[in-house]
């Protein structure tokens, strides 16, 4: 499931006042009462812009922007141009947080005009960034990290550690878009100790919830869900209902992931309920896309379809093609403005120059009003191809759907062939011997059985007799389901073979009988030719007699304080397929002593591809292994063959189901 995080990008506007930047609820109510004692001066601007700012904080955005056009108003008719200034930065923020780029981008022009006309450095350098924050929230991350970088020299020469925070903050969240996660990290942990020493608990909660978006996205959830319930902790402290949102929404898609299904529902349908609250179109969109992936998840095709549409629609509400419009205009009245200063200065010397001059005037004139005219051709090739590719969107946006829901599908078939497969698996244990009953009989042995799928090919095979016991490994044709069904007869057919005969050369002739009765197999070119290799073992422990026999498996032995391995070579046919019905198998009789140690075994851990080269493994290694580890248990000789075995792949994928027998007298 894919997860779409949202982050909180932090604006860069200012406030002239003695007041932090950054502040809280509870300066709300100093500030009101300073409102009330002011007069309609520049005070009064700063004071409306406080608390526009203030109020803007905690996610109040409809009381925010009131207090922010009182303000603009007010600095417009005292001619206050640092408090225009403030006051275009204040609702430009205002206008992002919601999701209304055009309108943003429209103040912070405003006020970046107004600050370059009177050489403020700061207003310019604050408008800069904000320009930069909607680069980043248009996707253009290299440009916004180019002005971001910019700002940052600016107020680390000024000494501003509340806007230096909040750059370092905003530089994190670039990095985080492109995928570098290690300098996001930095960066955020950074932006995180300056606001931990400014105690700015509004921006302290987007830092832990930028660090949770980090480990989420690198899936280290446990890490993730801390750092997001910090985040959501500390904004449910100053009540923002803003960021709240967008914690909630966090935690519900990361519990999608971990398909804790209701915690999910919970924590989604609360965001949703906030964003719409507070008129949040982001919020809103992003809530009803992870309500929609929910219900996917648990099959609820219904509320997923219902989501889906929300999510469209209110992604549509957002970039609309009005949107845009909008968007260029800002740019071109911008652009218009600058040029029609340069031309209204140029007029006003008209009465002092030259013809030649005026003529001169003329030709700028008649520039500017064809750069113009590029400007707009130009702006109405973007339009044009922004719906052109709007409308390519919107069949993309349908064929994923479509492919999501066809793979919905294939997943849903998947999981019921996996559940079978899966039941299949116990049947397949159900068959094999009890463990303990093995142990209790062979005290010191091992069965290192590592299959390759989730149900083998290869399998055990143990009976007790009175004072002894036949033990097997056993490799059938194939592995996963084939080998499995094999397996399963296999098992069946040697428990009958046996009841009838003690002798492990008759038992192996009567198991390739029972194998070609039940497969039906002839010399037909339709007949299968299923069958199986085994090692079979008649073990005496009262006597430290072992009658072996075998169909293509080998049976190994080390002798106690021996540095070789002694082999007794199996009879060169398989059980089943082409093999005769009259075949004979013979039979080993060895006479051990206490402390040797035999081993029986399928061909899965010799043919095991791995190690630098990524080969086989080869016999002569295997060989190797077993004489380097005799002065160990047989417990610890089964941890160490599966620790080296792993080690070996290394991440390659198993080839074939492993069984390893090892049983020490």
């Amino acid at each position: 499931m894919k997860i779409v995080i949202k982050y909180y990008l932090s604006g860069l506007t200012f406030c002239f006042c003695h007041f932090a930047l950054n502040g809280q609820q509870s300066k709300i109510d100093s500030i009101l009462t300073l409102l009330k004692k002011d007069k309609p001066d520049t005070n009064k601007v700063i004071h409306t812009n406080d608390l526009c700012w203030e109020y803007q904080n905690i996610g109040k955005y409809d009381i925010s922007l009131q207090y922010g056009k009182v303000a603009l108003d007010l600095a417009l008719q005292l001619n206050f141009n640092q408090g225009i200034v403030a006051s275009y930065g204040n609702i430009g923020v205002l206008y992002m947080e919601q999701g209304d780029y055009p309108k943003a981008l429209e103040y912070y022009f405003k006020g970046l005009k107004i600050a370059e006309k009177f050489g403020n450095k700061k207003g310019i350098a604050r408008n800069i960034g904000n320009i930069g924050s909607v680069y980043m929230q248009q996707g253009d991350y290299p440009k916004a990290l180019e002005y971001y970088f910019k700002v940052l020299k600016t107020f680390e020469e000024i000494g501003d550690k509340g806007q230096i925070s909040t750059i370092l903050g905003n530089i994190g969240i670039g990095y985080w878009y492109q995928g570098d996660y290690p300098k996001a990290l930095e960066y955020y942990f950074k932006a995180l100790k300056m606001h931990d020493e400014l105690g700015n608990k509004n921006r302290i909660a987007t830092d832990y919830g930028n660090i949770g978006s980090v480990y989420h996205a690198q899936k280290d959830y446990p890490k993730a869900l801390e750092y997001y319930f910090k985040a959501l902790k500390m904004s449910e402290e100053i009540e923002d209902e803003g960021k709240i949102t967008i914690w909630l929404n966090n935690i519900g898609s990361l519990y999608t992931t971990l398909k804790k299904y209701d915690e999910a529902e919970k924590y989604l349908l609360k965001s949703l309920s906030i964003a719409e609250q507070i008129s949040s179109l982001d919020d809103v969109k992003l809530s009803h896309q992870h309500l929609s992936e929910l219900y996917e998840a648990l099959g609820k095709l219904a509320k997923e379809l219902f989501h889906y549409k929300k999510y469209i629609t209110t992604r549509d509400s957002i970039f609309n093609n009005e949107n845009i419009k909008k968007t260029v205009q800002a740019q071109m009245n911008y652009e218009f403005d600058k040029k029609e200063a340069v031309t209204k200065a140029e007029q006003d010397k008209k009465d002092v120059i030259a013809v030649g001059e005026k003529q001169k005037q003329k030709i700028i004139t008649y520039s500017v009003s064809g750069g113009l005219f590029f400007v707009l051709l130009f702006a109405f090739f973007i339009f044009r191809g922004y719906r052109q590719k709007q409308k390519a969107n919107i069949i993309i946006t349908q064929q994923k759907h479509e492919v999501e829901r066809k793979n919905q599908i294939i997943e849903e078939k998947n999981k019921d062939i996996t559940d079978s497969i899966n039941y299949a698996k116990r049947i397949q244990q159900a068959t094999l011997p009890n463990k303990k009953e093995i142990y209790s009989a062979l005290t010191n042995c091992f069965i290192l059985f590592k299959p390759k799928d989730i149900v083998s090919g290869d399998f055990y095979f143990f009976h007790k007799n009175n004072q002894s016991a036949f033990i097997a490994a056993a490799d059938c044709t194939g592995h996963g389901v084939p080998g499995a069904f094999m397996s399963i007869i296999g098992s069946e057919k040697l428990n009958d073979a046996v009841l009838q005969s003690t002798d492990t050369s008759e038992i192996l002739k009567l198991l390739n009988k029972g194998i070609k009765i039940s497969l039906r197999q002839s010399d037909s070119n339709e007949s299968t030719r299923d069958g199986m290799d085994i090692a079979l073992c008649y073990v005496d422990t009262e006597n430290n007699i072992v009658k072996y026999a075998g169909a293509n498996r080998p049976i190994w032995i080390i002798r106690k304080g021996h540095t070789e391995v002694e082999e007794k070579k199996a009879t060169k046919t398989a059980i089943g397929g082409l093999t005769d019905d009259n075949q004979h198998f013979d039979t080993h009789e060895l006479k051990l002593q206490q402390g040797d140690t035999f081993y029986i075994f399928s061909d899965g851990f010799a043919d095991t591809f791995g190690g630098q080269e990524e080969k086989k493994l080869t016999t002569k290694k295997f060989k190797e292994i077993l004489l380097s580890i005799q002065d160990k248990t047989m417990k610890e000789q089964e941890q160490h063959l599966n620790n080296f075995i792993e080690n070996w792949k290394d991440g390659t994928e198993q080839a074939d189901d492993i069984l390893v027998i090892g049983v020490r007298l």
